[in-house]
């Protein structure tokens, strides 16, 4: 009786192994590469999106981070995704404009979105009123604006994708003057900057210039460049609008940001330093480009 009694007890904690090494399991985050666009060392959608994947993979043993090019075709490619990382051409042809319904299931799983640079801009109506509800904000085409200029980071908000960061500046194609949520609610800034004057030298445009953002500019007004959000019924999302330049992925900081927020959107714990990753080699970043 005494054995049998150990064997069941044995059986028992073999089991409950069994069930953490299942729970253990590590969260799936899914890149979605854009395809070619700009010129070489610009828009280097998929060699970004394997960097950060890499990046994570190496550093992160709680995420298996895979990239795709593109929307996948099967829908089993989303089985078990934590978050959503989407590196694209923007506006009307943001890969996200034609699967609304399918996304908005996966909200509804409380799965992330992170979307980086041109994979900020959508167009204005249900597909802008989407991305409000999933990452708290976006680029709205005749409200924000894409100049290049050199952002100064020097102070960052008490979040979990603050950790480690350290302050620095960048030159990028940094949009600003965001759509956001009503009232900002749900929505933290991470990286805000004053943008300078010489950013509104274009006409109006699309993309170039309003009323309203020269106004704002002229004002001295802190733009947000980088924010999170916490959706009301679970799920979170990130928007980072620099990205222009495959270079500045180099930037430990600019990195660091962009993988913490990254695994926070996925749910999943950020190390207290931020996520560790070393600097890309020269080969590394000349790696996958278009």
């Amino acid at each position: 009786m005494k054995r049998t009694g150990i064997f069941f007890v044995v059986l028992i904690l073999g089991g409950l192994g069994m069930q953490d090494v299942k729970a253990a399991e590590p969260s799936k985050v899914l890149f979605l590469a854009g395809g070619p666009s700009h010129g070489r060392g610009a828009h280097e959608h998929r060699a970004g999106c394997m960097l950060l994947a890499k990046a994570l993979n190496e550093n992160v043993p709680t995420v298996k981070a895979t990239v795709t090019s593109g929307w996948p075709k099967d829908a089993a490619a989303f089985e078990g995704v934590r978050t959503v990382v989407i590196y694209c051409d923007g506006g009307k042809r943001h890969m996200l404009n034609h699967n609304l319904d399918q996304f908005d299931g996966l909200a509804e799983k409380k799965v992330g979105l992170v979307c980086l640079h041109y994979g900020v801009e959508t167009v204005k109506g249900e597909p802008g009123n989407k991305f409000l509800d999933w990452m708290g904000g976006y680029f709205e085409p005749h409200w924000s604006v894409n100049p290049h200029w050199t952002a100064k980071f020097e102070t960052f908000p008490d979040h979990p994708i603050s950790r480690g960061v350290a302050p620095f500046e960048l030159q990028d194609e940094w949009y600003f003057h965001m759509r956001f949520k009503e009232g900002m609610k749900g929505v933290t800034p991470i990286l805000s900057a004053r943008p300078p004057v010489e950013t509104m030298q274009r006409g109006d445009g699309a993309h170039s210039g309003n009323p309203h953002v020269r106004k704002a500019v002229a004002a001295g007004e802190i733009q947000h460049v980088g924010w999170a959000y916490e959706r009301p019924e679970g799920g979170r999302g990130f928007g980072f609008t620099g990205g222009h330049f495959h270079r500045n992925w180099k930037d430990d900081n600019f990195r660091k940001v962009v993988l913490n927020a990254i695994v926070w959107s996925a749910g999943v714990d950020v190390p207290e330093k931020g996520v560790p990753s070393k600097t890309p080699t020269p080969a590394e970043m000349e790696a996958n480009q278009d």
